[in-house]
């Protein structure tokens, strides 16, 4: 696998950035192979490999991953500048099967950042419209300093997608959406769909609360899709 160039870096929400990734040598388009919802196993020199789902569409000419500011591997990457290098050791997660859901409404259930690889799932059926149903967005977090893409979220809407916002911790925020933890969004939306098939990331236990709810809402556990 190849080394990777930072081409550009942004800041996206409270200690998140995100990460324009270009195999070195590469030109045009990064040429690296993977389905949305794939994982990126990064290294950088002196701390243990880690793990960041792609952000970006496989179509899109650059990779792009989300870095919390935590520890290790992802701590020393998030302090990186345009022209550093990284490692990409594999690819690896067997991402999200959406070519056998054409026809069906995409429920997306995020929280926090992993809204990544729900991200490059959406950015993927978008360019690919008329082959599915609805497109439900339900993104979850602390604040709302914490949502990110904040910037992409308007076109999204322009795009015909239904995006509701969710959080957990309001208290000293400007913020007169509803509040609570994303799974509590799921009663609003699939009512109204015909033939919903959720794909869900986030912590494990936001997995299992929003798995378990899904299955009592009628659910089979074939509609319920996670990339890892």
């Amino acid at each position: 696998m190849p080394s990777l160039i930072i081409t550009n870096v942004r800041e996206q929400a409270r200690a998140v950035r995100s990460f324009d990734l270009m195999p070195e040598g590469a030109s045009g388009t990064h040429g690296v192979a993977f389905i949305p919802g794939q994982v990126a196993v990064l290294e950088v020199a002196g701390e243990a490999p880690a793990y960041f789902a792609f952000a970006s569409a496989p179509e899109d000419p650059d990779l792009e991953v989300l870095v919390k500011q935590k520890m290790g591997a992802s701590n020393l990457i998030f302090e990186m500048q345009p022209g550093s290098k990284i490692n990409l050791l594999e690819v690896t997660g067997h991402g999200f099967a959406l070519d056998g859901q054409r026809g069906k409404d995409l429920v997306f259930v995020a929280m926090g950042t992993g809204v990544a690889p729900l991200r490059s799932a959406l950015r993927h059926v978008l360019k690919r419209r008329d082959e599915f149903g609805q497109f439900v967005v339900l993104y979850g977090a602390r604040t709302p300093d914490d949502f990110c893409f904040r910037d992409e979220t308007d076109s999204w809407k322009e795009a015909g997608v239904e995006l509701r916002q969710v959080i957990s911790k309001p208290d000293g925020h400007d913020w007169s959406g509803p509040t609570g933890y994303v799974q509590s969004l799921l009663d609003h939306v699939l009512p109204h769909l015909k033939s919903p098939v959720a794909l869900i990331c986030g912590s494990t236990e936001m997995i299992e609360q929003t798995r378990g709810r899904l299955g009592q809402m009628g659910f089979a556990p074939e509609a319920i899709l996670t990339n890892y």
